[in-house]
């Protein structure tokens, strides 16, 4: 139960990221990937914690907007739980679009800024309520669900090109945690979380979206936060193995909701696998970097107690960073760098052209 807890407990900082507005265009998409095709996209519309968030935390709750994040994109602290982009910036690329408006910003944007799209993703969030007093997925649908019944925005019509991205890494089983709930529960805790984020998918698909991309749960027991336990050197396939669970029955939902659509609506983006390819690249998968030091992060605090980012009650800061971020996949405990990101979608390339390849 132990190292259950300091999985979890590393896994609620995962998640807790905010994206910038000063960055809010995002990463333009490409047109030569836009016209490889089957469907089109025009919008992405956004939804989960941190992995997916852009900017809907604000600045004062956040430790991204700290220096040194966003040292490599956009040049100083602009929300981003990284050195630089993330991956909601490269799926949007991917499918042709610019990085969605984060729904805070969303009265401060032109009308041409808002037809690419929008975020209503919350770091910290979980499909149930965390111990982050920020909206849960159903409240996020929720806000989705208003801008479409107003229609001054967006309106049903506009849905028949959009994709969704849905995001569930890991804070509802670090609340779990928290509970001191029982480690046999978690099975069926996990299960829980599945089928409400089944739930979820439905949702948004009813609303209108066409396409959902759904990403299955990264490898959590090979996150710096635990992986420092063996200098960096090896994964916790004990906490992996929960991971697995979890992926195998979203996979299940998954298909079961294609079954019922007749169509490939929804698609898996295998985080798991693909972060464990970059691991262990050698060179083999083109446009992925060879990483020295996987699992060794590029940000860390000087000693216990302190973290990316940390300064002490004089201003002195209290990290240590690596020379060149490029060379580092995680950037501080919990969150790859862009570099990172970059890797993790050039191996998802061959699978998200094929899915997007179906109309």
């Amino acid at each position: 139960m132990d190292s259950l807890i300091k999985l979890f407990l590393c896994i609620y900082a995962v998640l807790f990221t905010s994206l910038l507005f000063a960055e809010i265009n995002g990463v333009e998409g490409s047109d030569k990937n836009h016209r490889l095709y089957g469907f089109r996209p025009t919008k992405l519309f956004v939804f989960g914690d941190s992995y997916a968030d852009t900017g809907n935390i604000k600045k004062s709750l956040s430790s991204s907007w700290k220096f040194p994040y966003g040292i490599t994109f956009p040049g100083k602290p602009a929300g981003r739980f990284s050195d630089g982009r993330v991956a909601t910036d490269f799926l949007a690329k991917f499918v042709g679009l610019k990085s969605p408006i984060p729904y805070l910003w969303k009265n401060y944007a032109g009308k041409k800024r808002l037809q690419y799209g929008m975020n209503f993703a919350y770091g910290g969030t979980g499909v149930f309520k965390t111990r982050v007093p920020l909206p849960n997925m159903t409240t996020q649908i929720d806000f989705f669900k208003n801008i479409l019944t107003a229609g001054d925005i967006y309106t049903p019509s506009n849905l028949i090109s959009s994709v969704a991205l849905v995001s569930v890494a890991g804070n509802d089983y670090s609340t779990f945690i928290s509970q001191n709930r029982p480690a046999s529960d978690f099975p069926a805790f996990i299960k829980q979380v599945v089928d409400q984020t089944e739930v979820n998918l439905r949702r948004i698909h009813a609303l209108g979206v066409k396409k959902v991309a759904v990403p299955l749960l990264q490898p959590l027991g090979c996150l710096p936060g635990i992986t420092f336990a063996s200098s960096f050197q090896r994964c916790n396939e004990t906490q992996n193995a929960l991971v697995r669970l979890h992926n195998s029955l979203l996979q299940q939902a998954v298909i079961k909701l294609n079954d019922e659509t007749k169509q490939s609506t929804f698609i898996i983006l295998d985080l798991y696998n693909a972060f464990l390819n970059v691991f262990n690249n050698k060179g083999a998968n083109p446009g992925s970097t060879t990483f020295q030091s996987s699992l060794k992060p590029c940000c860390v605090g000087v000693s216990s107690g302190y973290f990316c980012g940390s300064v002490d009650g004089k201003g002195v800061k209290k990290y240590m960073i690596c020379d060149d971020p490029k060379a580092a996949f995680f950037w501080d405990e919990s969150h790859p760098t862009e570099e990172g990101w970059r890797s993790v979608y050039s191996v998802l390339h061959e699978s998200l052209t094929a899915s997007f390849m179906k109309a």
